[in-house]
């Protein structure tokens, strides 16, 4: 395989010799200007077409976007054209036989939406499912038929530079440090990997990915932030869509989403039913060893069947008040309710070390979850006369409650309760000055304050009593306190073609780490500087580049600080460290982004540097059952982590019945640091961490028009073999597919998807420890199909948010919008 430096190489050449071969030296160069408006709202248009066919030669086309003020400026060659000005949902407007000689200004162009039936419409464009900025890139899901009755975790995993593991955990580029934010605030739920998998695919809008924040954003997240964007209607008067789900495994759901628009007012509802099986299964076979001497002392094979039954309720409520033309209050109240169990078997099969067979011992977790989450949010914004100064404050309050209970019948039986109880509250203020058009200041606060108990029991069945007793050695009152208070500020520019933004953030973390079953009260509170710093050039009308700083943190939370552990296993049990100290990142992004008439091209060089990175290391606990150890897995802080890394995202339109887009990241890891512990035998260990990792990914996506219209969708994405400095992870392949079929006059939609179509999606691991050699395979959920259909009523299908920018979705994007 090519290394980094050679694919960068080869990549940047073939860039290169595109660009030249577009340019003709002969032609006369002009350069034809305008501005796009709304006629409506009259806001500007950004990221409007302006296209140029030449009128003889049709098959010669050019043309450009408007920027984030919806002006364009585009150099065309001299001639006689048929410009075309487009944008998803509105009216084209069309100049036929437009004669251009010199420099011309085609003065302000005013769009008016389409407000015609569906009934002979013509869609003229369709957003593409990926949008590619040089600031982020944005996932719209409403384009992709692959996600149709599934889950977030299902949309994550189908998004540029991240990736979601069998267990269902987020990484970005590689990099599992990423803050996950919905509607720009953290999630209130407890456990993030199981809200993911209950929220479902349909009530999300869009995906935005920022691989290196600025300092307006929190700053937690080494890896970047993942923003995902919940379904909010906009459209004047009444108007909704409604999704009807079935699936295979069994998978029922109703996905609602509605509002109801005036001119003083906007109110609207998402509201969510389903009901999910997701089987799924592990296998892991063991080689014992004696640590003293390596040789092999016996062998157990471990295999383990899930049946994850979830039945759910999601539904939010909101009014959006316009007190008058520059003060708009927004109100929403959000509701989740989700039941569900997991009968979990594990059977195991000894042998001694000439593989002869011993005998067959059965564990089973009967599991039972309840949970619960009420959150209210507010936000005020306010707009002065001059444009772009705005003021947001926001607070939101949420209660959070999980219960999981489980029965255990093994040689012990033993009944475990669970009961985690958080409340979380945030304040925000951000407030945006633009000193001219060119110039920009910003500062803001934040406060984030959450609480989380764990009331955890295990009770054992004493056959003297005759009862389940209380086991003192797992039973633990843990209590995790988490007070952040934020300051930021951010100055940045435009000259000419450069442009730049600097930001200084600080915040103050008080941290409360306390178990009260063992009186043990631990308080660690620090403040830190965040400074942030962007630079970006416009090559062209259609390039950048840009070179991007930040610092980062990620505190460690929940089950990395618990150290009561589970007991899924009685064999491999996993215990938190409640000693972790916070990671810090410095981060450092070189992008080039370029756009032609059917491609867009997205490459970055990263680099990032770790202090006191947290990993999981395994080590033997000096216990044992029936003579096989008991291996205890758990975070430590190891001493430094650097990771380089290259990625590119490329969009191509080949045809207008053919979309492709692909993603590939190539990343090295570098830890350096050992970790010591005492044995059972008194005796100490060191276990060198060093370890020196290569990785990669790719995925490809492909969209395509058949006959009848029927579009078809596939992915496909590989998970390069990863060396861990405990053994490695072996590359998996995983494949989608999905067809639908617009119907009832384009008011509906039917969509078939196969979620994993060839059932290979699994973790595959291979780990070698002094006592044991061990290769495991796990899959979290097997093959899902799903048949659903969607009706839009009063609705486009390629709706616009006509409101984006007025609701102030895109503060902050200051740099880079081609």
């Amino acid at each position: 395989m090519m290394n980094y430096k050679s694919i960068l190489s080869l990549l940047l050449l073939a860039v290169t010799c595109i660009s030249f071969a577009q340019q003709r030296p002969d032609a006369k160069k002009i350069k034809v200007t305008g501005k796009v408006i709304d006629k409506m709202s009259s806001q500007p248009l950004e990221y409007a077409t302006i296209v140029f066919e030449n009128s003889r030669r049709p098959e010669m086309v050019s043309g450009g976007i408007t920027d984030s003020k919806g002006e364009f400026d585009i150099e065309i060659n001299a001639g006689t054209y048929n410009v075309r000005i487009e944008f998803i949902s509105f009216k084209t407007v069309e100049y036929k036989q437009r004669s251009l000689q010199d420099n011309t200004n085609l003065g302000t162009i005013i769009l008016s939406d389409e407000t015609t039936a569906l009934e002979g419409v013509e869609l003229r464009a369709e957003r593409s499912t990926v949008e590619i900025k040089l600031d982020k890139r944005v996932y719209n899901v409403g384009q992709d038929m692959m996600v149709k009755g599934g889950t977030v975790s299902d949309v994550l995993d189908n998004v540029p530079s991240v990736s979601v593991d069998v267990e269902g955990n987020v990484s970005l580029r590689g990099n599992e440090n990423v803050r996950i934010l919905i509607d720009g605030r953290p999630s209130n739920a407890i456990n993030v990997t199981d809200a993911l998998r209950l929220l479902p695919a349909d009530a999300i809008d869009k995906v935005e990915v920022i691989t290196n924040p600025s300092a307006r954003y929190d700053a937690e997240g080494g890896g970047g932030i993942i923003n995902i964007i919940l379904k909010k209607g906009k459209n004047q008067g009444v108007n909704g869509t409604v999704t009807v789900t079935v699936g295979e495994p069994e998978n029922t759901g109703i996905t609602g989403s509605f509002n109801l628009k005036s001119e003083k007012f906007n109110i609207f509802t998402t509201q969510g039913y389903s009901k999910r099986n997701s089987p799924g299964n592990s296998m892991t076979d063991s080689e014992l060893l004696n640590p003293a001497t390596g040789e092999t002392i016996g062998y157990l094979d471990e295999r383990r069947l899930n049946s994850r039954i979830r039945e759910g309720y999601n539904g939010s409520f909101g009014a959006e008040w316009y007190l008058t033309d520059n003060l708009t209050w927004t109100n929403t109240l959000s509701y989740r309710r989700d039941t569900g169990g997991n009968p979990d078997e594990v059977l195991f099969y000894e042998y001694d070390a000439d593989r002869n067979f011993l005998g067959t011992r059965r564990r089973f977790n009967d599991q039972l979850n309840k949970g619960e989450n009420v959150e209210f949010a507010t936000n005020f914004t306010q707009k002065f006369k001059k444009d772009g100064h705005q003021l947001n404050v926001d607070f939101s309050t949420s209660i959070n409650r999980d219960n999981d209970s489980s029965a255990i019948f093994d040689f012990t039986n033993q009944i475990t309760d669970n009961i985690q109880r958080q409340n979380k509250n945030l304040v925000q203020l951000d407030y945006v000055l633009p000193l001219t058009d060119d110039m920009r200041f910003e500062a803001g606060y934040r406060g984030d304050f959450t609480d989380v108990v764990t009331d955890f029991k295990v009770a054992t069945f004493d056959d003297g009593a005759d009862d389940f007793l209380p086991d003192p050695r797992f039973t633990n009152i843990f209590e995790y306190k988490e007070y952040v208070n934020a300051f930021y500020t951010q100055f940045g520019s435009k000259i000419s073609k450069f442009s730049y933004l600097f930001g200084l953030r600080w915040e103050d973390s008080n941290i409360e780490v306390n178990q009260l079953a063992t009186d043990d009260f631990n308080n660690k509170r620090y403040n830190n500087f965040f400074p942030s710093a962007f630079f970006a050039y416009e090559l062209s009308e259609s390039s950048n580049v840009s070179l991007s700083y930040s610092r980062r943190i990620q505190r460690p939370r929940g089950r990395f600080l618990n150290p009561f552990p589970n007991l899924s296993s009685n064999i491999n049990i996993f215990s938190g460290n409640p000693d972790l100290d916070p990671a810090l990142t410095h981060a450092v992004d070189f992008g080039y982004l370029k756009r032609w008439d059917k491609v867009t091209f997205n490459t970055s060089l990263y680099g990032n540097k770790t202090d006191d990175v947290f990993s999981f290391i395994r080590r033997e606990s000096g216990d044992f059952v029936d003579g096989i150890p008991i291996i205890l897995s758990g975070p430590v802080n190891l001493a430094t982590e650097y990771r380089l890394g290259f990625e590119f995202t490329l969009n191509y339109s080949p045809y207008k019945w053919w979309r492709l887009n692909g993603n590939f990241n190539f990343f090295r890891n570098e830890t350096q640091g050992e970790y010591a512990y005492t044995n059972f035998q008194d005796e100490e260990v060191v276990i060198d961490l060093d370890n020196v990792a290569t990785g990669w990914f790719a995925r490809i996506n492909s969209k395509i028009t058949l006959p009848y219209k029927i579009d078809l969708q596939t992915n496909a994405t590989y998970n390069a073999p990863q060396k861990t400095f405990q053994g490695r992870t072996l590359g998996v392949i995983s494949a989608n597919m999905a067809l639908s079929k617009d119907v009832l006059k384009e008011k509906g939609t039917i969509a078939f998807n196969v979620s994993d179509i060839f059932n290979s999606r699994k973790r595959i691991m291979e780990t070698n420890l002094p006592s044991i050699n061990s290769y495991s395979e796990m899959q979290w959920r097997e093959r899902q199909i799903n048949l659903s259909f969607t009706y839009r009523f009063n609705r486009q299908k390629n709706e616009r948010d006509r409101q984006r920018r007025e609701n102030g979705e895109d503060n902050g994007d200051f740099m880079g919008k081609p």
